[in-house]
Formats: structure tokens, sequence, C-alpha cells
């Protein structure tokens, strides 16, 4: 945390409002209204109670884009239909994963934006390859999660045998179940199909706007398709030079920094939760619970391995934090283990939407890039990282080693450096943990002509949309007529990150549930349902 606050505290930076912004050019004008060529789409109503003016279609795309005429799969797609006279044509829209739905973020984005700017774009949502409602939809092994796992620190050399065979079980399964389709489950695919996305939208350029992982499928479209990007938000950036292996090894430090955080915060607020205000003692702690709960899971569902995956989603969003220290106390002060089995049924259990979900990360995470085969190389650095960052070291490294023995061979990760481009922004709090922030730094200087807008203090992951009027302001800004703020040296602007949530019981919370109407509800509101879309692992 203390590496990536003073990357950016020790380079020039422009304190947000001073700096002057420029026009992104040919497309910037506010009243040029851009002219859809022939689509080929049905759309249908499929509106819900939240997002009732919502439609959906589908496309077919070619399972393998060398063999066009070959097999052809099904992409889910939906629409917020543009209400404006100026239209400035689709803006595709991802959550990242690999493996999150977007069907539904279409509908929060058009919902999100300022009336005036998403009424001029028709907001589209898909479900990548695999994914959702696209077909085929994997799932390569059913249950997967179910508890109680292994421990997820191999202390024995019985428990990384168990955790072992596990994760060979896995990629064992989907090799079997998907042998003809695996080898089309990657990025580049993926970007492939945006493509045909948009050639069914009869749009001659794309608008994109991607969370986290989806932010490397933009920057990839962006290397593929120069000449048919409009406009590029990239929010919560992947390092696009360490994918996937060491990306997960930085990520390890990064949500140790989180998770230190919020002991630091339950510590602050001792008079609710009762655990201490020293935040190394709270630590201590919370690393007795685990070790009681891989004695005796609470409730027979929450062993150790599942205790991290509870606590882990506090890494991607502070505004659980709440939720959690509630659990904690409970388990520690009265022995009421209650709590704990609700919230991890609330963050952390896999229902059959995450088992597809996971089934298209490792798919593509391990299709992608090359990973070590041999498990010598996996053991010496987790346990490397694990003496200095434990809390998410091995629960990570188990749920990325099915990567070991994938049947697929690997790819080679895309070069995204880019100088054709328009204008991109890009948007990265300092201390998210899931993209650390040297991942924006990094894709600010590959992106020519990119403006990179900086949260400094934030350590939420997905922090545009989410409550911050100020970062809100440049998205709007840009969306609205291409402008991007200019600054020198590492951020072009910077914004102030929200303060920190009050645990649930306080008189500000109880206010603030209150004033339904009031806009720090609706921020608040708003972050919970955009970080319930984006989820947990990019």
């Amino acid at each position: 945390m203390r590496r990536r606050a003073a990357m950016l505290c020790g380079a020039a930076v422009v304190v947000a409002g001073s700096l002057t912004t420029v026009p992104a050019e040919a497309s910037a004008s506010p009243t040029a209204t851009q002219t859809p060529l022939a689509a080929n789409l049905t759309w249908k109503k499929c509106g819900t109670t939240d997002y009732p003016t919502l439609q959906c279609s589908s496309v077919k795309v070619p399972l393998d884009y060398r063999d066009p005429h070959g097999k052809q799969i099904t992409l889910a797609l939906s629409r917020v239909p543009h209400t404006a006279k100026t239209y400035q044509g689709p803006l595709l829209v991802n959550p990242g994963g690999p493996g999150g739905s977007g069907l539904t973020l279409a509908g929060f984005v058009a919902s999100a934006l300022p009336k005036e700017v998403a009424a001029q774009y028709d907001v589209i949502g898909f479900d990548p390859r695999g994914v959702g409602d696209s077909r085929p939809a994997l799932d390569c092994k059913p249950g997967y999660f179910d508890p109680v796992r292994p421990n997820s620190v191999p202390s024995t050399p019985a428990i990384e045998k168990a955790n072992l065979a596990r994760a060979k079980s896995f990629a064992d399964a989907c090799g079997k179940k998907y042998a003809g389709v695996l080898p089309y489950i990657n990025t580049i695919s993926a970007v492939q199909d945006m493509d045909s996305i948009r050639k069914a939208l009869g749009a001659k350029k794309l608008n994109y706007f991607g969370y986290s992982y989806g932010t490397y499928l933009g920057a990839v479209y962006a290397k593929l398709y120069p000449e048919r990007v409009r406009r590029l938000v990239l929010d919560s950036i992947v390092d696009p030079t360490d994918v996937w292996y060491d990306a997960n090894i930085n990520q390890d430090y990064a949500f140790d920094d989180r998770h230190q955080a919020f002991m630091a915060w339950v510590a602050k607020y001792d008079s609710t939760y009762k655990l201490g205000t020293d935040p190394a003692k709270i630590e201590a702690k919370w690393y007795a619970m685990r070790a009681a709960l891989a004695k005796k899971p609470a409730g027979g569902k929450v062993g150790a391995s599942e205790l991290e995956d509870t606590f882990i989603p506090g890494g991607y969003y502070n505004g659980y934090w709440p939720y959690l220290a509630e659990a904690f106390a409970a388990y520690v002060n009265d022995k009421d283990t209650d709590p704990l089995v609700e919230t991890y049924e609330n963050f952390a259990a896999v229902d059959a939407s995450g088992d597809n979900g996971y089934s298209i990360y490792t798919s593509v995470q391990c299709r992608d890039a090359a990973w070590p085969r041999d498990w010598n190389k996996w053991r010496k650095d987790n346990w490397s990282v694990y003496a200095k960052a434990p809390f998410m070291a091995w629960n990570n490294a188990w749920y990325n080693a099915p990567c070991a023995f994938w049947p697929t061979k690997s790819l080679k990760p895309v070069n995204v450096a880019n100088s054709k481009l328009p204008p991109a922004l890009l948007f990265q709090a300092t201390d998210d943990a899931a993209t650390p922030y040297q991942g924006g730094v990094t894709v600010h200087r590959l992106l020519k002509r990119s403006s990179l807008v900086v949260e400094q203090g934030g350590g939420n992951h997905g922090i545009t949309l989410s409550g911050n009027s100020c970062l809100d302001k440049y998205l709007a800004a840009y969306l609205t007529d291409g402008t991007v703020p200019r600054g020198s040296g590492a951020a072009d602007a910077v914004c102030a990150a929200l303060p920190d949530p009050k645990p649930l019981n306080s008189t500000a919370a109880s206010q603030m549930k209150a004033a339904s109407g009031s806009d720090a509800a609706s921020s608040s509101s708003r972050g919970e349902t955009l970080h319930g879309m984006l989820g947990f692992r990019g």
C-alpha cells in the first residue's frame, strides 16, 4: 500500500478542478450525430423492476474465427436504447471477470450516468462467450466450491495433496466436458466477438466502458481494431505486462494491505465491535478465528478457506466492512456463528452462476498466457508471499491452481501499446487491491494520449458510478463531448476518495438509511449495486 501511494505522491500531479481540459478530436462535438449502418438484430423487452427499459437480443458468432462459416455460438445481448436526438452510437459495457455477465450492467450504467448523457447512447451489455445466457454456457464441475474445502494453507503434505487433487480434477473435468470449446475461450476471441457485436449493431465505431478485467478486454480490442474505437473508458485497470501468474502474486500483497486497513477500521470503532483498539491484536484475533474454524467449521459450512472467501470481498469494496465486522465480533465476543454463516452465504457461497463464472475465469486465464507447470515453483513462490502477506496468498494460489494442469496450450499476452487511438480516459484508485495502482500507470503510458484520473487514498475496485461525484464529473464530460483532463506527472487529475463507511448501528448510518432519497443514501446504494455486478476475483 505504501509503495503504491508513494508512486503517486512522489510525482507532480494536478488537483481535481485546477486543470485545463481538452476535447478529443473528430467525434468530440456533442451535436455530431452518429449515423448507424444497417443493423440485423431483433430486440425484445426484458425490463426488470430496477431497469424497466432493458431490451434483449442475441447474435451468432464463429466459435473459431479462422473458420467463420464453421460452428457458431450465441452471444446474449442487452440494450437500453438512446432517447435523445443526438446519437453518439453504442456504448458497450463489461463488468470484468473473466466470467462476469454484463446484461444487467447495461441497465445500471444507463441509470447511473446523468440522464442527458445516457440518452445519447445505446448502452449495450453482453455475456461474453461461455458466460450466463450465451450458449454454450460452461460449467466444468458443478459444486466445486461446496463447503467445507480443505484448509487453503498447505501446512502438511496431506493438505497440499488434497488441494492439488481438487485443482487437477477441475482442469480434467473442463478438458473432458469442453474439449472442443476450450481452445476458443480466451481474451482474443472475446475481443473478436466484440467486433462482431459492433457489426451486428450497424456501428462504424464502438464506444467502450470496461471495469477490471474489462479494461484488458478494452485495451486488447483497441490494439486489434484501433480505427474502430470512438471512446474508451477503463476503470480499475489490469496491468497488461504481468498477465496472469504474476498479476495474482501482486494481488496477494495488495489484498493483505486492504485486510490490514480493515483491521484498522475495526479498531477505530472499538465502541461498536469491542475487539480492541490495536489493529495488530485485532488481526491476531482474526487469525485465531481462522484456526478455530479450521478445526470446527461454523454451521458445518465456514471453515478456514470459506472464512477467507467471506472476507476477500472486503478487499474489493469497503461498503462490506460493517457486515464483516459484525460477523467477526459476534464470533469472537459471543461465540455466535450465525452472523458468520449468514455473511458467508451472502458474500461467498457459490451458486450455479458462480460455477459458470469460475469456469470461464479459469478457461480464459489459463489459455491467455503461460503458467508454471512445475508445482515446485508455485509452492516456492506462494510460501514466499505467505511469509509477508498471508491473508489471501494460498487461497488465491488454489483459486488459480487449475492452470498448472490446464488441458489447452497457452497463448501469448497481447502487447497493448497503442499510438493510434483517440484520447482514452482511465480511472484508478491508489489502494485498489484487485488491480493495483501500477496497472493504471502502465496503461496510461502504453496508450498514447490517454488521460489518467486517480482516486487518492481509495481502496475500492470499480470507482466510477459508485458515489464519487468528482470521478463521475470527468466520466460525464468525456462521454458528452470527448473532453479529457490534461496534467503533468503521473496523473492528469486527482480526486479524493470517499470516506470509509460507518458501523451499521451508528447514528450516521441510521440517518442515511432513513434519508432514502438523499444523495448519501443513493451513493451508498449505487456502490453496493455496482460491486454486486462486478463480483470478485477480477
